[in-house]
């Protein structure tokens, strides 16, 4: 993907494994969703500080990635893969969740970060990736369809944010 600026191609989106220079951006970008909507369950904004064990569980290798998409030396979104359960028997399976800046929304950043993670996947010793969508979020059911997910089914009323309870719809795909 690449851009044009007053007719000049601009600098082409990078797909690259997130570092601690990004940590500032990284964690704007989360606290947006945070503060301004229920797509993830966190309630309270989070400091650089409180974000750098996060990032540090995202190594370079391994199921457990960090990819960020660049532009022009600006980070313009991320998607992980994280653990999907603590217990040893669920190592295989995987949970990504991605997040654009929001001032890229509707640029296709979701997808270019979800096909460099999943093409990323194939080499790990994953068997499933499984994505949780608050809902509603049209948005996320169509990016995670588009991928090859399936639904697997809904937690009703399991999230209580900004005063009311939501749903979470759970999506499943293999590797």
């Amino acid at each position: 993907m690449s851009s044009r600026v007053n007719g000049a191609a601009a600098s082409p989106t990078r797909i690259r494994a997130g570092v601690e220079d990004d940590l500032e951006e990284l964690t704007r970008i989360y606290n947006h969703y945070v503060v301004e909507t229920p797509i993830t369950f966190d309630v309270e904004p989070f400091t650089v500080e409180q974000r750098r064990p996060w990032l540090a569980s995202h190594p370079g290798h391994g199921p457990h990635r960090l990819l960020v998409a660049e532009e022009g030396g600006k980070v313009l979104g991320y998607a992980t893969s994280s653990p999907f359960r603590p217990k040893p028997a669920y190592s295989t399976s995987v949970e990504t969740s991605v997040y654009v800046a929001p001032e890229q929304v509707g640029r296709g950043m979701g997808s270019l970060l979800y096909a460099a993670l999943l093409t990323m996947l194939e080499g790990e010793d994953v068997r499933q990736v499984l994505a949780g969508i608050a809902l509603p979020n049209e948005a996320s059911r169509r990016l995670h369809l588009r991928f090859g997910f399936q639904p697997v089914g809904v937690y009703r009323e399991v999230g209580r944010k900004f005063g009311r309870y939501w749903d979470v719809a759970w999506f499943q795909r293999p590797v």
